[in-house]
């Protein structure tokens, strides 16, 4: 079984990971900064945008797959991997320009959270009958 939808949307993320790491790497070039964020508050933004995305992708990315190779629906595994990339995509938008709320940021942690929870949820049913 080839896990083709997952890899779709890891594909896709890969992606979204490298602009976030392009980010970082042209500010801390602008500003002269190897290490930390320098008191830099744009770096620092693009620092924590970049590290909020690793944080939850892996995890997230790991549940849509598990979803795939256990047989949910195409269209279920589709909707978490939409999902996560639309809810990522959201909020590096929202952090990446301001390190307050916004609503980019509220709902794309929104829908991180509700793949993590709804991806959490199935695969434990699945498990269980």
């Amino acid at each position: 079984m080839t896990l083709q939808i997952t890899a779709l949307y890891a594909g896709i993320l890969a992606l979204l990971l490298l602009i976030l790491s392009t980010q970082v790497s042209r500010r801390r070039a602008q500003g002269k900064i190897g290490v930390g964020h320098g008191n830099d508050t744009a770096l620092h933004l693009a620092i924590r945008t970049q590290g909020n995305f690793t944080e939850y992708v892996p995890l997230a990315l790991l549940l849509i797959g598990l979803m795939e190779f256990n047989g949910f629906p195409a269209w279920s595994v589709h909707a978490m991997g939409a999902g996560l990339t639309i809810g990522r995509v959201l909020h590096a938008i929202g952090l990446s320009r301001h390190p307050g709320t916004s609503l980019p940021r509220l709902f794309g942690t929104v829908l991180t959270w509700l793949v993590l929870l709804l991806g959490g949820i199935g695969l434990i049913y699945n498990a269980l009958i």
